[in-house]
């Protein structure tokens, strides 16, 4: 039988802790990730939580950090099938916005960090970093779009921070049920941004 080092136990503890983290973020928010649950899911000791995350705050950070990874084809993957930069700029705008019910989960997680790193400067980091990622993504689908002659855009880099503000805006008032934004009306606002960011080259 193979021996299991104390170093990997260590490891394979702290993947299992973060896992229940993850698990707990997904079935109750933010509220669900304290110190005794976490443990219980994971089934170690609190004392074996705090050893590897040295504050709530810290486990709280990573869970997102987790989270936010797992759901990235979601926001953050430039791929979505094959195909022209413009097919796979307009499936990634739809499966940005909360238009079904795993999307809006993922969306009511996304708006509780935004709440909670306003008030916790811990969380500011991580929210930074996703938002890096998502505005990444963007401006990586609009240069081989302009690298390929389908798009002209003057400045992709701006235009990817405008295109991100509007599938946050659009997407909020969807996820909030606003009778005002339906789900249909979002994605045809959203797309009419891009439509202006490429020149009419989104027709």
């Amino acid at each position: 039988m193979a021996t299991v080092t104390p170093n990997v136990r260590g490891v394979e503890t702290r993947a299992r802790i973060l896992g229940a983290a993850v698990e707990a973020l997904a079935d109750g928010g933010i509220d669900e990730v304290k110190v005794a649950r976490v443990a219980a899911r994971a089934g170690v000791s609190t004392a074996s939580v705090h050893y590897h995350f040295a504050t709530h705050e810290g486990l709280l950070a990573e869970a997102f950090e987790q989270s936010f990874a797992i759901a990235g084809d979601v926001r953050t993957n430039t791929k979505y099938g094959g195909g022209t930069a413009l097919a796979r700029l307009r499936r990634k705008v739809e499966a940005s916005l909360p238009l079904d019910a795993a999307r809006r989960r993922e969306w009511e997680l996304w708006v509780e960090l935004w709440l909670r790193a306003a008030r916790e400067p811990a969380l500011r980091e991580t929210a930074a970093l996703v938002y890096a990622q998502l505005h990444a993504s963007f401006r990586a689908l609009l240069d081989e779009g302009v690298a390929a002659g389908e798009f002209s855009v003057a400045d992709p880099d701006r235009a990817a921070d405008r295109l991100v503000a509007a599938v946050d805006g659009f997407g909020l008032r969807t996820l909030l049920t606003d009778p005002g934004m339906p789900p249909e009306r979002a994605l045809e606002q959203v797309w009419g941004r891009v439509q202006a960011e490429l020149g009419g080259a989104a027709g």
